[in-house]
């Protein structure tokens, strides 16, 4: 006998098991299909993972420079396996406090794949959910009211450079390394790569990144990709823009891969390293799940939605990497707690992209919300700058961190906020403030006006506002 709730969640990722909960706040019954574990991608190859791995770096870093502190620590070394235990601890003590949150919210959970099937004997609509535990077991049948999507996404290849997970790796593959390569080239210089090549480069790796646009973080604002190439060239990596990997060859004799890769310009490049990390980007997870038995529309397989995350099927819902966008936990969060509050007729606020943070977490940080420079002269707007740097700053000389700086861009007409970008330390921490101000709708003045406390790196986003007007006290 199927089973009745008044959702079923597909995935449980930050998206979906967020959402779940807060359905069981508003008072439905919820169910939650996950293939794998939950906290999807983001807890278990992605997001947290990652992380751990970043700070490890970053304390190692620390270390080999606590001299400038007045200390010596000449004998530090890294120790992978216990650096690889940390992570997973972390990710294992999370991973339990997400169970338990289904546990406090009284949601069930069922592990195996779930499929959306069409009109059937348990509903005359689409939306019956048919979970796939195995070939030994039966399938377990369970009948939903409203239906959310949240299946997340997966990496990507290129034709060019096949995953065979020995030489050339998928962002999950070298998650599970065991042992530092000496080496390696990364193919991609968006966010993972970019992340990927700052922890690598600070545990002591010698790092290649091929990139096929013109700057890395091609998305973000000039000055911030500007910024992050010229620290990361001073680390040592090696950095090759408008470059195309064109073939591969592995050189079974020395455990190496050489890449051919050319240029713009038809120059080429022969580049060999132990491993090759692959990121160019990532694909939804829309097969597999019955979406061909829905009215549901796709484009280039990723989910049409309304701005309340609502399909074609106006009872299913999806969110997350599965509609593409900014493909960021904390938007995938956010849009599942918009989805559920619209199925319970809560009225939920929609999302404007424009006021949602995105971070990278390399060394130096990256931390952004709004529009870029270029994108704001774009639309048309007369656009005021305001820019002050870390190196001013009294906190971050104590830190040891003077690199990077706030900038604040802003309407000359209206003296709205468009956009604040950021790249120094602990600036995804300082890019809360900047996206408190941009949902607010405040203007520079006011964040000019709100008291920063002295000494802190805070004080840096209050000089940037002042500096709009070119009336920053301290540059």
């Amino acid at each position: 006998m199927s089973k009745e709730y008044d959702l079923v969640v597909l995935g449980g990722g930050p998206g979906g098991y967020v959402a779940a909960i807060r359905a069981s706040q508003l008072g439905m019954n919820v169910a939650v299909v996950e293939k794998e574990k939950l906290g999807g991608t983001c807890l278990h190859k992605g997001c947290i993972p990652t992380k751990s791995l970043l700070k490890s770096a970053s304390v190692y870093q620390k270390l080999l420079h606590a001299e400038s502190f007045g200390i010596d620590s000449s004998e530090a070394t890294i120790n992978f396996s216990a650096v690889q235990s940390r992570k997973e601890t972390i990710v294992n003590q999370l991973h339990e406090g997400v169970q338990a949150l289904m546990n406090k919210g009284k949601i069930d959970v069922f592990y195996g794949h779930g499929r959306i099937l069409g009109p059937s004997i348990f509903s005359p609509m689409p939306g019956t959910i048919s979970i796939e535990h195995g070939s030994n077991e039966e399938n377990t049948m369970i009948v939903p009211k409203n239906v959310l999507i949240a299946t997340g996404s997966h990496p990507i290849s290129l034709e060019s450079l096949p995953i065979d997970h020995v030489y050339t790796l998928t962002s999950d593959d070298i998650l599970q390394l065991e042992a530092l390569p000496a080496s390696v080239t990364i193919v991609g210089g968006g966010v993972i790569g970019v992340e990927w090549a700052s922890m690598l480069a600070d545990f002591g790796v010698h790092v290649t990144i091929v990139e096929y646009a013109k700057h890395l973080l091609p998305t973000m604002d000039r000055d911030i990709s500007r910024a992050i190439e010229q620290s990361f060239k001073q680390k040592g990596i090696i950095i090759y823009t408008e470059s195309e990997v064109k073939s591969r060859t592995i050189n079974e004799a020395d455990e190496s891969i050489t890449l051919t890769a050319t240029t713009t310009t038809e120059d080429e490049q022969l580049i060999t390293s132990e491993k090759v990390l692959v990121s160019v980007g990532r694909r939804p997870n829309t097969s597999h799940l019955g979406i061909e038995n829905t009215s549901i529309e796709t484009t280039n397989d990723y989910i049409v939605t309304n701005d309340y995350y609502q399909t074609k099927e106006s009872h299913i819902y999806a969110i997350g990497d599965v509609i593409g966008g900014m493909e960021l936990a904390h938007v995938a969060s956010h849009e599942g707690i918009v989805a559920v509050e619209h199925m319970a007729n809560a009225q939920p606020i929609t999302i404007n992209k424009n006021e949602v943070p995105a971070c990278v977490y390399s060394n130096p940080e990256i931390a952004t919300v709004g529009l870029t420079e270029a994108e704001a002269r774009d639309e048309g707007f007369d656009v005021s700058v305001g820019k002050f740097p870390f190196q001013a700053n009294g906190k971050a000389l104590i830190n040891g961190d003077k690199e990077g700086f706030v900038k604040i861009i802003t309407d000359k007409r209206t003296n709205d906020l468009l956009g604040v970008h950021m790249i120094g330390s602990n600036v995804t921490e300082l890019i809360s403030e900047a996206s408190l101000a941009t949902f607010l709708d405040a203007t520079p003045w006011e964040i000019s006006k709100s008291i920063h406390p002295h000494p802190s790196l805070s004080e840096v986003v209050g000089e940037a506002a002042l500096a709009v007007e070119n009336i920053h006290i301290h540059g």
